[in-house]
């Protein structure tokens, strides 16, 4: 049976199980199942500091101009941020058609104590790591690109002397992909472990009240998905919409169970590159900074929770606020870029922007890790998109 289908079955059976268990048997399930989760995740987590620092170091050292990487890394963030905005539209116009939480009466909490989000020279100087094996420690993915660039370039710049090492980074990464492939033989099995617990916890008593919600951001994800990124996949990356979705049905799968797109990230590589043909090399550079800067899933989920907390408080949205919120939004994506939480600090900062209350937040922190599936798994979908369109460009240009 396909690894996919598999992980399906398993998504299937955990909501079955999570319902039948309840809210009751969550002890039980907190304490001896969901550690067979977070041993799954561990795995996963394990190998993606040596795949993202070898396959980032070979992809720039293979490109062998640094005219063409930077080249590269403008289409990439373009891409990025265009389509980062085009998610705050789709969510704001949806949510404004289907408003979300009109006429709901409900009482906020206390709002959650958000971090404050970095300034634009913080996040700057946060790039440039002052200890790589810190770096390496934390799994803290933007300093560990920006080092494995400066790796990568200098492999190329020292010429032959450089080999030895690209030998072992070219090593290290074969060696990382092929503990990926034995790693997702156990997917069906972590997934069962990690998601049973969480259907448990949010039973139907939860969320049945902010369902609104959750049927917003999910259709806007879908629409996300099938018009973006199809067009994208068409039109840029010169392949059949329904092929590229076809071959990330692991990588997605994946995302939506386990909310992470780091996690997600050393299978995404693995089918983007084996599955869809994307240039390897590119893949290596793209899909890392895509896992730390695009949200467009997160941007959804924060234009339909903007306009829920308006509509539950009574307040009417302009013009100038909705055009505020897609600005805000698009930027926050890269000022909030390998920040833990980025999506709470996101939707804080749009909030505070826009003048709408932050005890909002509280509203919605109780559904988060239903909303935080779908929008992990968009995210890494449109990852995978860019991957392929800027593959097949350059590809074009050879």
């Amino acid at each position: 049976m396909n690894l996919s289908v598999k992980i399906f079955i398993s998504l299937i059976l955990s909501v079955i199980v999570g319902l039948i268990l309840g809210e009751e048997n969550l002890p039980w399930l907190k304490a001896y199942l969901a550690p067979f989760g977070t041993m799954f995740i561990n795995l996963i987590k394990m190998i993606i500091v040596p795949v993202v620092l070898a396959s980032l170091v070979c992809g720039v050292a293979s490109l062998g101009d640094t005219k063409k990487l930077g080249r590269i890394g403008i289409k990439v963030i373009l891409l990025y941020l265009v389509t980062t905005a085009v998610a705050l539209i789709i969510a704001l116009g949806l949510a404004s058609v289907l408003q979300p939480g009109l006429g709901m009466d409900l009482v906020a909490e206390k709002a959650p104590d958000i971090k404050e989000a970095p300034g634009f020279m913080d996040v700057l100087v946060g790039m440039i790591p002052s200890n790589p094996i810190m770096t390496m420690a934390k799994a803290d993915m933007l300093p560990l690109i920006v080092f494995a660039l400066a790796i990568g370039i200098g492999i190329t710049a020292v010429g032959k002397k450089g080999q030895p090492l690209l030998t072992f980074f070219d090593s290290l990464a074969d060696v990382s992909y092929k503990l990926i492939s034995m790693i997702m033989n156990l997917a069906p099995y972590g997934v069962f472990a990690l998601l049973v617990p969480v259907v448990a916890a949010n039973g139907p008593k939860v969320l049945l009240p902010l369902l609104s919600v959750i049927v917003t951001v999910y259709i806007g994800c879908i629409i996300h998905a099938l018009v973006v990124y199809s067009s994208i996949v068409s039109t840029l990356g010169k392949m059949s919409p329904l092929k590229f979705f076809k071959g990330m049905t692991e990588t997605m799968l994946l995302g939506f169970t386990t909310c992470s797109s780091a996690a997600a990230l050393p299978v995404n590589m693995k089918n983007c590159t084996e599955n869809l043909g994307a240039n390897k090399s590119i893949a290596s550079f793209v899909l890392p900074l895509g896992a730390t800067i695009n949200m467009d899933g997160t941007a959804i989920y924060q234009g339909v929770c903007a306009i829920f907390i308006a509509n539950v408080y009574g307040i009417d949205l302009t013009a100038g606020q909705m055009l505020m919120i897609v600005l805000t939004g698009t930027l926050a994506s890269v000022g909030t870029a390998g920040v833990p939480g980025a999506g709470v600090i996101m939707l804080a900062l749009v909030l505070q922007t826009v003048g709408l209350p932050m005890e909002g937040l509280a509203l919605v922190a109780g559904i988060d890790r239903v909303l935080d599936m779908i929008r992990t798994c968009l995210n890494i979908t449109g990852d995978a998109a860019v991957t392929i369109a800027v593959s097949q460009t350059e590809r074009s240009n050879n």
